[in-house]
Parts: structure tokens; C-alpha cells; sequence
């Protein structure tokens, strides 16, 4: 794939970037090594310094980044800015908590003392998607960074120009040269980087292929490795419900992040059989009034998806789901126009066999499946490869508490949207990844965890 930016709702490119050279990427790596040897030694008072002017640096410019997100991956402006604010959000809070996370842990042994202490590793390397442009990259950076780590960048080829202002934002902020580095380069030079010696580690947000093949690489060389891959994330509403509200955070869950480009996107909504007529009509009502259209426009409420393949991908799933039997309540087809567009689409009688019961379906799909007994859906929200989220709807909390052991994710939300947050630990199970990010758990993921004993 060629490192552009295209517009995907006018489908112009903006601007074309050439790779890093052989000897650039040298360079680059060589100040990472170079500055990891004086930022390790730095403290925490200093560290946090530099990452509240990072915090108050994206809310300053929360506006301009916004607009280059709508400009590369077709977020809408608010969806932008808000994204900017949780970036802005994890910088503060890491800069607030990482000494305590990473303070000393004293431990009872036979020594006069003992402890465990936490030191960083050194060149953290994140490949990171193009659907959270800033969030994903921030997610990880603002905890290594803290941690005393440095780090790499290998964005998504079609969003160089946040990749860009992410550097640029690391620079202006007074990190050290070297600290946190963009690399321009496409995805068939990433296992040269991975295998460099000076590159300690790996996070990567994306699908399960490019994780299976980082993890693949990584694992030669032994190499630790963080992985957050797709979902297939269940939304359970039992009969008890609170329908109205079910309804309503079902829409915003599935169209999460402009059109349902989120990992965490609820996208299996999974409704007792006495309420599933009620729950349907009630999102095809929502979906029905969402305005599609180009995410400059205040008004909009739906872009476009973020390239044409993944437009294919989604009509080719309905189109399946449809020739076997799924009812289209409404949408189900691109708009008239240019651009990457799907309209918001319902569908009733989804079944497994269809392609999204069995498959991730990363555009604004909302596929209906109706079950009668408790065991029947638990049975349909784990009857996937993925454990990334679930959410489940009840207005009886013993009854969640008892069901939220037997749902296989890594997050369960019981009567809310799935979300993450930086004071709680994020990642899946299954081929939704492994390792954990955010909180404490993950700024401990990329250090040397260190077993002390004095006689």
C-alpha cells in the first residue's frame, strides 16, 4: 500500500509521502538507543513534567487534529476532538500515577530486605491502525514513555500526516530528540525493525493476521509482545432489559467511532425472544434518522468507511448474510455518491452460518440474533473466535454477576457501553490478543519486572 493521505469522502489524495531510505531508518533508530540511555535515568518529577505540556499541547490543539483525522479516515469532527481529549486524558493520568505504579513492592524472604522494582527496557516499537489514530499511539506512549522507555512508531499507511503530528507534538513538548519517533516506512520493513537488537519490545493494535505475523517474528528473536486484535463483541439484552436505554446505547455501541470501525464496537446483539421485536424496531428507528455524509459537516453523524477494501468487505457481508436468509429493516447499501460510504443498517433473522454472525464486521452493521434461555446466550455470545468486550442488559444485578464469569472477554460492561479507560486495565483473550494496556497493568507490561534480595 502506498503511505498517502486519501480522503475516503472524496476520495482525493491529499498528499504523498516517500519512505524512510535504509540509512534514515539507521539514523532514527540510533537516537531512539541514544536518547533511552539519558531518558532512563531521568526521574518521574521530570518525566511528568513533559507529559502534562503533552496534555495541555492536545487539548490546545484538539481542533487541527481533529480535522486531520476527518481528512485521512473520515472521523467526524466532535468524534475527533473527543478522541484528542482521552489522549490528552491518558497523558495526564500517567503523569499523575506512574511513580506510585512503578514505585518499590516489598516482599517477605529470608534476606534483611527485598523488593521488587521496575526498570525500563528500552526501544518499545507500536504498530498501530488507522481507526484511533492518536488514541492507540498515546495509549501505549504515555505509559512507556513514563515508565522510562522510548519508542517507534509504524502508523497505518493511510494516516502519515497524524503520524506526522504526533512526532511533531513529542518535539514541541521538549521530549528529547529521539524519544518518541515516527517511521515512515511500509509494512514489509517492520520485521527488519522488530529483529534490530536495540528494539526491546512490540504493541500492536490491528488484526489478527498482522498480529499473528508480529507475533510470529517477535517470538524468534524473544521479544515481549503486547497484541489488542480484532472483536466480535456480544450485546446481550435480556427480557428484563430496560428496553428504551438497551436500545439506545445498542446504536451508539455499534456505530462507535463514526461507523463502527472500533475494535470494542458492539457487533452481535444477542436479545431475548419476548422483547426482540420491541429492541429491533427501536434501533431501526435510531439508525434510520443518522445522517451520512461528509464528517466536515456539523450535521453529519456518519462518515465514510476508512478505505475501499473495507467497504467491499462490509457490502460483501450483508450481501451473504442476506442470500441466506437476514432481513434488511433498513439501510443495507451504499449511498448514491462519491466516497466510501454504507449506509446504517438493521438486520433481523441473523443466524449462524450468515458472515456477520461468523465474522467482524468493521463497518455500521447491526445484525439481530434471538435466543430463548440463558445457557442459549451464553452459548451464542461466546460461539466466537474473539474475546476483546461483551455487554450485557438486565436489570437484575445477581443475575449479571452470575452470567459475567461464564462470558469469555476481557471487558464485560453490565448496563453501559464498553469503553476504555485509562484507570482500568484494556486487552482480549482468545484471538482478540493478549497482554493488557492502560492502568497499572499496563504500564508494567514493557519493564524489567526485577526480583531484589539483600543478605
Amino acid at each position: 500500500m502506498p503511505i498517502q493521505s486519501k480522503n475516503p469522502a472524496t476520495l482525493e489524495v491529499v498528499k504523498e509521502f516517500s519512505e524512510l531510505s535504509d540509512s534514515e531508518l539507521e539514523t532514527k533508530l540510533g537516537q531512539a538507543q541514544t536518547a533511552f540511555q539519558s531518558w532512563r535515568k531521568t526521574s518521574f518529577s521530570e518525566r511528568a513534567t513533559l507529559m502534562r505540556k503533552m496534555s495541555e499541547y492536545l487539548l490546545d490543539h484538539k481542533t487541527q487534529l481533529a480535522q486531520l483525522m476527518t481528512l485521512e479516515m473520515g472521523k467526524t469532527i466532535p468524534a475527533g476532538e473527543g478522541e484528542i481529549e482521552k489522549c490528552s486524558l491518558v497523558c495526564e493520568f500517567y503523569a499523575e500515577n506512574a511513580e506510585k505504579f512503578l514505585s518499590h513492592e516489598k516482599i517477605e524472604t529470608t534476606g534483611s530486605e527485598s523488593y521488587v522494582q521496575f526498570d525500563p527496557i528500552g526501544i518499545v516499537l507500536a504498530v498501530m491502525p488507522w481507526n484511533f489514530p492518536f488514541w492507540q499511539v498515546y495509549r501505549f506512549a504515555a505509559p512507556a514513555l513514563m515508565a522510562g522507555n522510548v519508542g517507534v512508531l509504524k502508523h497505518a499507511s493511510n494516516v502519515p500526516q497524524c503520524a506526522e503530528a504526533i512526532e511533531k507534538a513529542f518535539v514541541e513538548c521538549g521530549f528529547p530528540v529521539g524519544a518518541f519517533q515516527n517511521l515512515l516506512i511500509g509494512s514489509a520493513r517492520v520485521e527488519k525493525v522488530i529483529r534490530d537488537p536495540r528494539v526491546q519490545a512490540v504493541t500492536l493494535t490491528g488484526s489478527e493476521k498482522a498480529g499473528s505475523q508480529v507475533a510470529k517474528v517477535a517470538g524468534e528473536e524473544i521479544k515481549k509482545v503486547v497484541l489488542e486484535l480484532g472483536g466480535s463483541d456480544p450485546f446481550i439484552v435480556m427480557a428484563d432489559a430496560d428496553l428504551p436505554f438497551s436500545c439506545e446505547v445498542a446504536a451508539a455501541a455499534r456505530m462507535q467511532n463514526n461507523v463502527g470501525q472500533s475494535c470494542i464496537a458492539a457487533k452481535r446483539f444477542i436479545v431475548h425472544k419476548d422483547i426482540v421485536e420491541k429492541f429491533t424496531a427501536g434501533v431501526t428507528e435510531l439508525f434510520s434518522s443518522l445522517v451520512v455524509g461528509d464528517p466536515a459537516n456539523a450535521a453529519t453523524k456518519v462518515g465514510p468507511l476508512a478505505t475501499e477494501q473495507i467497504l467491499l468487505d462490509v457490502e460483501e457481508q450483508v450481501k451473504q448474510s442476506v442470500a441466506l436468509g437476514a432481513k434488511v429493516l433498513c439501510g443495507g447499501k451504499r449511498p448514491a455518491g462519491t466516497g466510501y460510504f454504507y449506509e446504517p443498517t438493521v438486520l433481523s433473522n441473523v443466524k449462524k452460518g450468515m458472515a456477520v454472525y461468523d465474522e467482524e464486521v468493521f463497518g455500521p452493521v447491526l445484525p439481530v440474533i434471538t435466543f430463548e434461555t440463558e445457557a442459549e446466550a451464553i452459548e451464542i455470545a461466546n460461539d466466537t473466535p474473539y474475546g476483546l468486550g461483551a455487554t450485557l442488559f438486565t436489570s437484575d444485578l445477581a443475575t449479571a454477576k452470575r452470567l459475567i464469569p461464564q462470558i469469555e472477554a476481557g471487558s464485560v460492561f453490565v448496563n453501559g457501553q464498553v469503553k476504555s479507560d485509562p484507570k482500568a486495565p484494556f486487552g482480549g483473550i482468545k484471538k482478540s490478543g493478549y497482554g493488557r494496556e492502560l492502568s497499572d497493568y499496563g504500564i508494567k507490561e514493557f519493564v524489567n519486572i526485577k526480583n531484589v534480595w539483600i543478605k
